[in-house]
């Protein structure tokens, strides 16, 4: 990941394709609404979405595809690659053609009569979201850019019409989310791990016990994500409910285990019985998982760089203030095409914090954690739990590595145990090393000592194979590595500061705007 990092664009290379985008977009917003009265604040809103855009695409969508890539199932650039274009697909296709100016509710419009004042805090909120976006990448901490448009709009909105126009009874559920999604998504994901560990890499036979499992784990995956994508990623083509959805993937599921069955049969007869051999199973899987989250993420997530656009859009056009406006197709292609660059440009320094500065991980532990990504969406959406998909991310990576960290107290003991057999057979082997040679040493020796070299030669040669198998077995049983603690406090504190930051940063601007109108 080094390497391919390292082989990226020069810093000001990514900046200059980074501003030809938003220059791109000012020239096409301010050709096409040029006679349109008004038209300075919807071009600026223009520039400000693509910004954002830009900022989703580099911290948000790591979350998708860090794991596969720190697992090495797939390479950093066709992690871009893949999450880009199934990013576009998702915002384009089934981004829906309506969306919810006020994300979530957390303010009430109708509390703001001027459509002017409205198109400032909207405008405000858009920067302000995409500046504190900007900053947690900087700092390599992934943080929700659900919750950093939820502060610029909260904040916006206190400024422009007081603390009154706030539900504060969301934005409550908005501060659970920050202790349900890591939760939920770190449980889910830590169960799976344990389980793939107790009844496949704890055997003696893995394979056999690979072949068993691994497709009724496929199945598993194909379940919960096709429900997932059916719930959420095509929400706003089709409309069906829970159970349906759960049929739907369940049909799914049927027809891949029929399909990988075989296939894992197969592939297994050229492994060998190991760990990276199983590991090596799970590598499609992960590259199915990260395209489906990435088409799921942009089906939902885009709303957070166009919804304020779209809304500066409908309030210029219409000089009204709408709780719900259409998404005329420039603004949705410039939040399609602006998270799809901002990933290619900035984020692998997200994609290396998610797959490999928390915690060191695998193919099994990323699949983990992909599973705990979908499971827990829909659980919590059908639970009315207020979650983060970065949380549940992130979460499930803290999930996977202390679930490692707790076994690694049982291989503690496991190395205490090697040690003390090590050392117990080596003292004995040098015994009989001595005793040999005191006897060899001597001038005239004794029948009985002539036995007891013999004897000595077989109990040398026993002894050594053993000392030489458990050293060897000791050198081979390596100490897990720990959750990074640093890597831990960074995130959970830019967690917590995001909405208020946003929110803030969104006052401060939207005070600044409404100085130099007025």
């Amino acid at each position: 990941m080094d390497d391919a990092r390292d082989k990226s664009l020069p810093s000001f290379a990514k900046l200059s394709l980074a501003l030809l985008f938003i220059v791109i977009v000012f020239l096409w917003s301010y050709s096409s609404h040029e006679e349109l009265p008004n038209n300075s604040f919807l071009i600026i809103g223009a520039v400000f979405g693509a910004y954002m855009a830009m900022n989703i695409g580099a911290n948000d969508v790591a979350n998708n595809v860090g794991p596969a890539v720190g697992a090495k199932a797939m390479t950093l650039m066709w992690a871009i690659v893949i999450a880009a274009i199934f990013e576009a697909l998702g915002a384009l296709v089934a981004g829906g053609d309506v969306v919810n100016t006020i994300k979530k509710g957390i303010i009430n419009p109708a509390l703001i009569s001027n459509p002017q004042i409205f198109v400032w805090a909207m405008t405000a909120a858009l920067l302000s979201a995409a500046l504190w976006l900007n900053f947690a990448t900087s700092i390599g901490a992934p943080v929700s850019t659900t919750h950093s448009i939820v502060g610029g709009v909260m904040g916006a909105g206190i400024a422009a019409a007081g603390f009154d126009i706030v539900s504060w009874e969301t934005m409550g559920k908005i501060a659970a989310s920050w202790v349900i999604s890591p939760i939920l998504g770190g449980v889910i994901a830590a169960l799976f791990l344990y389980f793939i560990k107790k009844n496949i890499m704890f055997k003696d036979e893995k394979l056999d016990s690979a072949k068993k499992f691994v497709p009724l784990l496929i199945a598993f995956m194909t379940w919960a994500f096709s429900t997932y994508i059916i719930l959420k990623g095509l929400k706003h083509l089709i409309k069906v409910d829970f159970v349906t959805a759960l049929i739907l993937g369940l049909i799914i599921s049927i027809v891949v285990f029929i399909l990988v069955k075989p296939l894992i049969a197969k592939k297994s007869l050229k492994l060998t019985d190991n760990r990276i051999s199983v590991n090596s199973l799970f590598n499609i899987p992960l590259i199915f998982a990260a395209a489906l989250l990435s088409f799921a993420h942009g089906a939902n997530d885009v709303a957070n760089a166009i919804g304020p656009l779209a809304a500066i859009n409908d309030a210029v056009m219409n000089a009204t203030i709408s709780s719900k406006v259409g998404i005329p197709l420039w603004v949705m292609a410039v939040g399609a095409i602006g998270i799809a660059i901002g990933l290619a440009l900035y984020g692998p320094r997200l994609i290396k914090t998610v797959g490999s500065e928390i915690t060191e991980l695998d193919q099994v532990r990323a699949f983990s954690i992909a599973m705990a990504a979908a499971i827990t969406v829909i659980i919590a959406s059908q639970l009315g739990l207020p979650v983060s998909s970065t949380h549940i991310a992130v979460g499930g990576v803290f999930g996977v590595g202390f679930l490692r960290e707790w076994l690694d107290s049982s291989e503690e003991k496991f190395l205490k145990e090697i040690r003390g057999k090590f050392k117990k057979d080596k003292n004995q082997l040098d015994k009989y090393q001595l005793e040999l040679n005191q006897l060899a040493a001597k001038d005239s020796k004794s029948k009985i000592d002539y036995k007891r070299i013999v004897e000595l030669y077989n109990l040398i040669d026993e002894k050594d194979e053993k000392v030489k198998l458990e050293r060897k077995e000791f050198k081979s049983a390596k100490r897990i590595k720990y959750v990074k603690r640093d890597a831990i406090k960074k995130i959970i504190a830019a967690w917590i500061i995001t909405v208020p930051a946003a929110a803030f940063v969104s006052a401060t601007i939207f005070f600044m705007i409404k100085g130099m109108m007025l």
